[in-house]
């Protein structure tokens, strides 16, 4: 029933990807709930992990099918994101696991495979600059994004991945 509010006790478990290009910009996506146009973020590209899927094949999937940007290999895994949120009349409880990477080219490599979730909730895909990170008002996922990217940036890489909670 549309506007009815739905809870599940076990969380989502995606893989998403901090992926920097060779001018260290970061590549974001601009997203919105259908159901609230007024709220909107820039997240990292990823989403779930199918079954019989391992985290980091699915982190390269939902990049490959979110940006069009192939990934033959990821970095070390960053962070741990837990995560509680509402979204088209439900309250959700994701954990995304969250590596780096780094690509040669900022150009679509591949078509672009949305879900239609999707095509209703996405505004646009964008390279960042840490500058305007720093200086941005808008909503980030996670929220953490500038302290941690400045980290990465500098060289600074957690030895295990940071956990995370919002």
């Amino acid at each position: 029933m549309a506007g009815t509010t739905t809870s599940s006790t076990a969380p989502r478990i995606g893989a998403r990807v901090l992926l920097l290009d060779p001018h260290n910009r970061v590549l974001l996506i601009h997203a919105r709930d259908p159901d609230q146009p007024k709220h909107h973020w820039w997240e990292l590209p990823g989403g779930g992990v199918d079954r019989h899927e391992t985290l980091a094949d699915a982190a390269r999937r939902e990049v490959a099918e979110e940006t069009g940007i192939h990934l033959d290999h990821l970095g070390p895994k960053l962070w741990i994101r837990e995560s509680r949120f509402h979204y088209r009349g439900h309250n959700h409880h994701r954990i995304d696991h969250v590596y780096l990477a780094r690509t040669a080219t900022a150009a679509s490599q591949l078509a672009l495979r949305p879900t239609d979730n999707e095509k209703h909730g996405l505004i646009e895909r964008r390279w960042r600059t840490l500058h305007d990170l720093d200086s941005s008002t808008d909503k980030l996922l996670p929220p953490q994004l500038p302290r941690l990217l400045h980290q990465i940036i500098d060289g600074t890489l957690p030895t295990e991945p940071v956990i995370l909670a919002d």
